[in-house]
């Protein structure tokens, strides 16, 4: 009998993919670490009190002595760690020519350096053992930018040209690297989104378009989102399956999107310009 895989999971507050990317590992006996930052540890109490085979851990993706210390306590106590799954992340809403560039340097720290910075610990285990898979989620919107979400974008964007370097330069050492790219999938994205735009809200050029800068915060959250369980197991299915592929893209508009990023570029402005309120003059 082959050995439970240990699973890192980075961002499992309640409500979140993470959450349900936790216990879908844990119903296919998967030994598993839920993380998240110091303030959302609570929202995880019920992964590990309802699951024995879930243990959660405080973890900072963006700070270097979180993730050595989260790393090493991983190691120390399993010897190993099988899957890592890149999903701590933030949203990031608002006009790229107006909004603070520490707000964007913070969703960028975490979205994308956080990812690498887990990698960076995580490797030389995996190499050493010469088996792993690296999970890193991205996004439909990685591929086709949206107006109002530039940062995200871009910072998904950055996950996806990572991991596909990444994907070649960890052959060598027997790592796999699989990336991931959701669409609309239900989770406290949306809320979150609109409590972080509390603070920019009052744009100087785009006072305009306050609403519909709203409606762009929330925009993947509508009543068709993909259930986040349904997600994670479809994920985890894949993941842990004989070979797992380089890509998983799954979940509500997928389909429009791979239409959208096969489209010249007018019909692409055309599309988003209606859809978020661009087809006017101020």
């Amino acid at each position: 009998m082959s050995e439970r895989k240990v699973v890192l999971v980075t961002g499992c507050g309640k409500g979140g993919i993470g959450y349900e990317y936790c216990k879908a590992f844990a119903e296919k006996n998967c030994h598993v670490f839920a993380t998240d930052i110091s303030t959302r540890m609570q929202d995880m109490s019920e992964l590990e009190t309802d699951n024995k085979n879930i243990e959660t851990m405080e973890l900072d993706v963006s700070s270097e002595e979180s993730v050595n210390w989260a790393v090493d306590r991983v190691i120390s106590k399993c010897g190993r760690i099988d899957v890592l799954v890149n999903n701590a992340g933030i949203g990031s809403t608002g006009p790229l020519a107006e909004m603070p560039l520490d707000t964007i340097r913070k969703a960028w720290e975490i979205n994308t350096l956080g990812q690498l910075r887990m990698v960076q610990h995580v490797v030389p285990q995996m190499a050493k053992q010469r088996s792993g898979n690296i999970v890193n989620i991205g996004s439909v919107v990685g591929n086709v930018a949206t107006p109002w979400a530039g940062s995200y974008c871009a910072s998904k964007a950055a996950v996806h040209a990572m991991s596909n370097s990444l994907r070649l330069e960890l052959r060598p050492f027997g790592i796999n690297v699989v990336l991931v790219l959701p669409g609309s999938v239900r989770s406290n994205l949306g809320r979150a989104n609109l409590e972080r735009l509390g603070g920019h809200d009052e744009w100087k050029l785009y006072r305009e378009f306050k609403e519909v800068i709203e409606e762009r915060a929330r925009a993947s959250q509508g009543d068709k989102a993909t259930d986040g369980r349904v997600f994670a197991r479809h994920v985890v299915n894949k993941l842990l399956g004989p070979k797992p592929p380089k890509q998983i893209v799954f979940g509500h508009m997928t389909a429009l999107f791979a239409f959208l990023s096969l489209s010249p570029l007018w019909l692409r402005d055309q599309f988003f310009s209606s859809r978020f309120g661009l087809n006017k003059k101020v």
